[in-house]
C-alpha cells in the first residue's frame, strides 16, 4: 500500500496551538444555533420536526436545529441513493479515492475547527476531540490507499487459452447508523469506506450529535462527491431506523452503537423481505466490558496511570475504556492505591478549559444510567472515589473507583459507559487472564507485566480483539492497531485494517477463453 503516517496529534502545551484551539472555539460559537437541513439527491430538505442539539457541559446551549426524517423522506433518500449508484459504483476507484483525498485536506485546513465543535457538541476534552478529528483524516487517508491497492483485484491463475479475473465490486446501498463518542472519526470511517468502495450511502447520525455529521457531509460536497452518494437523513432509530434496516433494497448495514441495538439490527436484518433477492451484510461494533490485568512483576506506575487513562478518558465513554481491573493479589493494594491517588487529582468541568481532564457524560439518559450502577456499585463492592454527580448546569459524574467486586457482580458484567471502574483480585496470572475473560465481551484489553511468558500466554489465552502490552487498552490507531472485538463486542471488523473496504464489496470471478 502507498505509504501513509497516520495524522499527528496537537501539541497544547505549545502556546500557539492553544491560541488556536481557543480560536477555533470562537469560530464554532459564531454559529451555534443555526439551522441544518436533511441533504437527499443533493437537496436541500427543511422538515417541520427537529432534533435540537445541545452541550453536554451546558445543557441550556444549543448547538444546532438539525431536520428530522420520517419513513416518506427515508424511501425519498433511498430511491436517490439507488439511483447514484448505478453511476458511481462504475466510476473509476481512483476518482473515489481522490474525494477521500480532497475531504482529508480540508478537514486538515480546519482541524481546529472540527476540533472545537467536538468539544462543544460531544462534550470532548481538547486532547480527546483533536485525537477524535486525527483519526477521522487518518480513516479518509487510509481507506483511499486502500481502495487503490483493491482496485485491480487480486492475481489469480489462467491456464493456455484462458484469462481469468478475481475483482471486488461494491454491494450497493449502505445504512451507515454512527455513534455519539466518536461522531467525527467513526461516523467518517464507515461512511467513507462504503463510498470509496463504490456504494451509495444513507447515514443516519446519532441524535445527540447530528450537527458535526451535518459540518461533514458539507465537506464531501466540497470535495466533489457526486449528489445521492451520501444522503444525510437524522432521525429516530424507532422510526427511520428500523424502516431502512428492513428495506428490501438495503444491501448493508453499517452499525456502532450498544449491544442491545446492535442484537436488534441483526435480527431484523437476517428476515429476507419481499422484493429483496440478497441476504443483507451486517457491520456491527458493539462495545465492551474492557479489562487491564496487572499482574505482580508489572511497572506499578505505569499500571496505575494507563488505569486512570483508560477508564477516564472522554468520562469512560469509549467501548474500549478500561472498566475492569483485575490485580494479582502481591500488588492489589499498591495498584489500587496509586489509582485512587491520581484519579483524585483529576479535573472535572467544562471542557473548553484545558485544564479539565473529564468533561460530562453525553446526556440525562447517560447520566441517570451512571448513577444507577453506582448505586448498585456501592451494593456489590466498597466504594473508593467519586461516586458523586452533578446535572445542574451539565451531565458531570465525578471519577469512580470500586473495590473488592465479585466477578458476578453487575458492574464487573455490564457495559455501563461511564466514567467507573471496579477492582478484582486475582490469585495468580492464569486466574487473572480467566477473570478477565469472565465476560459476554471481546473488545479490547491490556497487560501490565515485565514477564515475557506471561505476556504470550496472554496472547494465546485472553480473548479481545484488541490486545495491548503494557500501555492503556484505548486509543487505536488507524492501520496501526486495526479495532474490532470478539463475541458480544461485534463482528470484529477491524476498522482501520486492510480487510474492512472487502467488507464493502462482494467478489466476482471472470473467465475468457480466447
Amino acid at each position: 500500500m502507498i505509504p501513509y503516517k497516520h495524522e499527528p496529534f496537537t501539541d497544547f502545551t505549545e502556546d500557539r496551538n492553544k491560541q488556536a484551539f481557543e480560536q477555533a472555539l470562537r469560530t464554532v460559537e459564531s454559529y451555534l444555533g443555526n439551522d441544518y437541513p436533511l441533504i437527499i439527491g443533493g437537496e436541500r430538505v427543511i422538515t417541520e420536526e427537529k432534533i435540537i442539539s445541545y452541550n453536554p457541559a451546558n445543557k441550556s446551549e444549543v448547538i444546532g436545529s438539525v431536520s428530522k426524517a420520517d419513513e416518506k423522506l427515508a424511501e425519498h433518500a433511498m430511491n436517490m441513493a439507488l439511483a447514484a449508484f448505478d453511476n458511481w459504483r462504475k466510476e473509476k476507484p481512483e476518482i473515489r479515492a481522490d474525494v477521500l483525498f480532497k475531504a482529508a485536506a480540508i478537514i486538515r485546513r480546519r482541524k481546529h475547527e472540527f476540533s472545537a465543535l467536538l468539544v462543544k457538541e460531544a462534550g470532548k476534552p481538547w486532547n480527546e476531540a483533536d485525537a477524535d478529528t486525527a483519526e477521522a483524516i487518518d480513516f479518509l487517508e487510509y481507506y483511499g490507499r486502500q481502495m487503490l491497492e483493491l482496485k485491480n483485484g487480486k492475481r489469480v491463475e489462467s491456464r493456455p487459452g484462458e484469462f481469468n479475473r478475481y475483482d471486488y465490486i461494491p454491494l450497493g446501498v449502505a445504512i451507515v447508523i454512527s455513534p455519539w463518542n466518536f461522531p467525527l472519526a467513526i461516523m467518517a470511517g464507515t461512511t467513507v469506506a462504503a463510498i470509496v468502495t463504490g456504494n451509495t450511502v444513507l447515514l443516519k447520525p446519532a441524535s445527540t450529535t447530528p450537527v458535526i455529521a451535518a459540518k461533514f457531509v458539507e465537506v464531501l460536497e466540497e470535495a466533489g462527491l457526486p449528489p445521492g452518494v451520501v444522503n444525510y437523513i437524522p432521525g429516530s432509530g424507532s422510526v427511520i431506523g428500523d424502516y431502512l434496516v428492513d428495506h428490501p433494497k438495503t444491501r448493508f448495514i453499517s452499525f456502532t452503537g450498544s449491544r442491545e441495538v446492535g442484537i436488534r439490527i441483526y435480527e431484523r436484518a437476517s428476515k429476507v423481505n419481499e422484493g429483496q433477492i440478497w441476504l443483507k451484510r451486517v457491520i456491527a461494533e458493539m462495545g465492551g466490558k474492557d479489562t487491564i490485568i496487572v499482574d505482580k512483576e508489572a511497572d506499578l506506575e505505569l499500571a496505575a496511570q494507563s488505569i486512570v487513562k483508560s477508564a477516564f478518558g472522554f468520562a469512560g465513554q469509549k467501548c474500549s475504556a478500561c472498566s475492569r481491573v483485575i490485580v494479582v493479589q502481591e500488588v492489589y493494594d499498591q495498584v489500587l492505591e496509586r489509582t485512587i491517588e491520581l484519579a483524585r487529582k483529576l479535573a472535572v468541568g467544562d471542557p473548553e478549559n484545558p485544564e479539565h481532564f473529564m468533561g460530562p457524560v453525553i446526556d440525562q439518559s447517560a447520566f441517570h444510567k451512571i448513577m444507577s450502577y453506582i448505586e448498585i456499585g456501592k451494593e456489590e463492592g466498597k466504594l473508593m472515589t467519586g461516586g458523586t454527580g452533578d446535572h445542574s448546569k451539565g451531565y458531570f459524574i465525578q471519577p469512580t473507583i470500586f473495590a473488592d467486586l465479585d466477578p458476578d457482580a453487575k458492574i464487573m458484567q455490564e457495559e455501563i459507559f461511564g466514567p467507573v471502574v471496579a477492582f478484582a483480585k486475582a490469585k495468580d496470572f492464569t486466574e487473572a487472564i480467566q477473570l478477565a475473560n469472565y465476560t459476554e465481551y471481546g473488545l479490547t484489553g491490556a497487560v501490565i507485566t515485565n514477564n515475557r511468558m506471561h505476556i504470550e500466554q496472554a496472547r494465546t489465552d485472553f480473548h479481545v480483539g484488541n490486545l495491548y502490552f503494557n500501555r492503556g487498552c484505548t486509543g487505536a490507531i488507524v492501520g496501526y492497531q486495526p479495532f474490532g472485538g470478539f463475541d458480544m463486542s461485534g463482528t470484529d471488523s477491524k476498522a482501520g485494517g486492510p480487510d474492512y473496504l472487502l467488507l464493502h464489496m462482494q467478489a466476482k470471478t471472470t473467465s475468457e477463453t480466447f
